[in-house]
């Protein structure tokens, strides 16, 4: 794991003006405040940041914003995984040449039920398209929002075909046989998609975790990590308890709008609001509920 970040990463939102572009300042500024509430670094243009609503150039575009605005490359994991070899590696050749951590890949996802070595070819494909050296690539597997998922043959196969570029894999299953089943292949970095089993997966040897949570709460994610490291379980568990409550309460609500309005609310700035179509927006009084009872019950995000 000598590539990985271990600590919690956040998959940060995309804001949008409202032509629909990207709000360069908010995304910027909201990325400088993760990383400084505790996040060891960020992952652009995932499924939180809407990257398939989002065009190629702009996504690279933003990527270099975050660059210029001082937050440091190693420290982002973008999103560079669409349906072709072609766009996939063109954005995963600007990330590497960005000098970013490496490029977050989904699965070609429009063609469903296609064999393993489809796959498999399709990475191969990408990482000679590329061409780079640098490349540095974390398999993506969410198969219930993609359609098609990451099988644990496939990835052990390019881990062990491609030792120094496929490095990582974010698992956002769900499911904790896939989360333990990852986790034994030798080498990869895995980050789980939900900090709630985030103490069983560090036991076996997680990396940490790629959460949306992590938006919010980063703090008490980290601590999680910083403990466990330090050897106090006992306390790493006391905290977990609190983590994982966060993420029941939070897994109540439409995942992408309720973050983006609760965004609104703690900065006052109403642009966090909109997603870009399809998805709704969440009303602004659920939102406040909400930010109330959060202020209530974990102490964060009051309302501006």
């Amino acid at each position: 794991m000598a590539h990985a970040l271990r600590g919690v990463i956040a998959p940060v939102p995309t804001p949008f003006d409202a032509d629909g572009s990207v709000a360069t300042e908010l995304f910027t500024a909201h990325a400088h405040r993760v990383l400084a509430d505790g996040c060891v670094g960020i992952a652009p243009f995932g499924t939180t940041g809407e990257a398939n609503s989002v065009g190629l150039s702009e996504r690279m575009s933003a990527l270099e914003a975050l660059a210029q605005s001082g937050i440091a490359p190693e420290r982002m994991v973008p999103g560079c995984g669409v349906t072709n070899i072609a766009d996939t590696a063109l954005l995963s050749r600007h990330a590497t040449d960005l000098g970013c951590a490496g490029a977050m890949l989904l699965p070609p996802f429009y063609y469903k039920s296609v064999p393993d070595d489809g796959l498999y070819d399709y990475y191969a494909r990408v990482i000679d398209t590329v061409g780079r050296d640098g490349l540095r690539i974390y398999l993506y597997h969410i198969p219930q929002i993609a359609g098609v998922g990451m099988p644990v043959p496939v990835a052990r196969r390019l881990r062990e075909a491609f030792p120094e570029v496929v490095v990582g894999l974010k698992d956002s299953s769900g499911s904790w046989e896939s989360n333990a089943a990852f986790l034994g292949i030798d080498g990869l970095a895995v980050y789980l998609g939900s900090e709630k089993p985030l103490m069983e997966a560090l036991e076996l040897g997680a990396a940490g975790t790629i959460t949306v949570s992590a938006n919010l709460n980063p703090g008490p994610i980290a601590e999680v990590i910083r403990l466990f490291d330090a050897g106090d379980r006992d306390g790493a568990a006391r905290v977990q308890e609190r983590v994982s409550a966060f993420r029941t309460l939070m897994e109540g609500y439409p995942t992408i709008p309720m973050l983006k309005r609760l965004l609104a609310v703690a900065t006052g700035d109403a642009r966090w609001a909109a997603p870009l179509p399809p998805l709704p927006a969440v009303p602004e009084g659920e939102g406040r509920d909400l930010a109330r009872r959060l202020a209530d019950e974990f102490g964060i995000l009051a309302a501006a």
